[in-house]
């Protein structure tokens, strides 16, 4: 994710052209800072504008606005308008970002369980730690050679994969197929396995990993055709909802040649 440093300065560009004359609430905890520029009160009931820091998911301005709906509700950085995909850090955030998700994460366990119990002290740096280095996938170099003359379907197999859930965070894996019939350029075989690894390690589901897979082989190495396919077993319908542990997923992408028919059963059967 990419990451915004927001400045003070920009911070009061934005503050000073608000109206001054109203009363603001600031959302725990950043909202506070920028209520504290304006003109603050101590509950929502008093002010007539409640603000907030950052609009990210809208799921605070969903919750403040049900409980009080003839209140305004601004965020001085709003994601549904300006840097989707960025990851925004506030001055007063610099200093101790990693304690600060850390500590958001203490918050979801104490919800659900005693989080200074001794199992579950250090369990909020150890997800911490485990998400980042799940959800960021090394790079590689897409190594590819000069075709000698192979124009029949290139296949790997059983390659094991691992990802998260985007809706429940709950993680699900299986295998992936990935075929291709080259023109000019063929890869090396281990790239096939990166790339399922590169796109199946972060938040994601099944369909897209399975069109990313075939675009980026599509892209790099302009094949007469890419066919890649998915079969995966979903914890969030095994575990909770449904309740189906037996229950595989399957999901295919056909590039090219691997829509015509006879290709597309050899490549299925394989």
């Amino acid at each position: 994710m990419n990451r915004v440093n927001i400045s003070w300065s920009e911070i009061i560009q934005r503050v000073n052209q608000l109206d001054k004359t109203k009363k603001y609430y600031g959302v725990p905890r950043g909202g506070q800072y920028i209520s504290a520029m304006l003109n603050p009160v101590d509950t929502p009931e008093e002010a007539d504008i409640i603000i907030d820091d950052l609009i990210d998911s809208g799921e605070t301005k969903e919750r403040y606005l049900k409980q009080y709906p003839n209140k305004e509700f601004i965020g001085i950085f709003d994601k549904a308008k300006e840097l989707q995909g960025k990851w925004l850090i506030f001055p007063w955030e610099k200093n101790d970002e990693k304690e600060d998700i850390e500590s958001h994460m203490r918050r979801v366990i104490q919800y659900f369980d005693d989080a200074n119990r001794e199992g579950l002290v250090d369990t909020p740096k150890r997800y911490i730690k485990f998400l980042k280095e799940f959800t960021n996938p090394e790079p590689f170099n897409f190594t590819t050679f000069q075709n000698e003359g192979n124009d029949q379907m290139i296949t790997q197999s059983n390659i094991n994969f691992y990802s998260l859930c985007e809706h429940h965070l709950a993680p699900f894996f299986g295998t992936a197929k990935v075929s291709y019939i080259p023109k000019d350029r063929i890869i090396g075989i281990s790239k096939l396995a990166r790339t399922v690894d590169y796109y199946a390690r972060r938040f994601q589901n099944q369909e897209r990993i399975t069109e990313q897979i075939a675009q980026r082989l599509m892209d790099e190495l302009d094949p007469l055709g890419v066919g890649v396919q998915i079969e995966a077993h979903h914890l969030c319908m095994s575990m909770r909802g449904i309740k189906k542990p037996d229950a595989k997923t399957q999901t295919t992408a056909l590039k090219g040649v691997y829509k015509n028919e006879k290709v597309k059963q050899e490549f299925l059967l394989k």
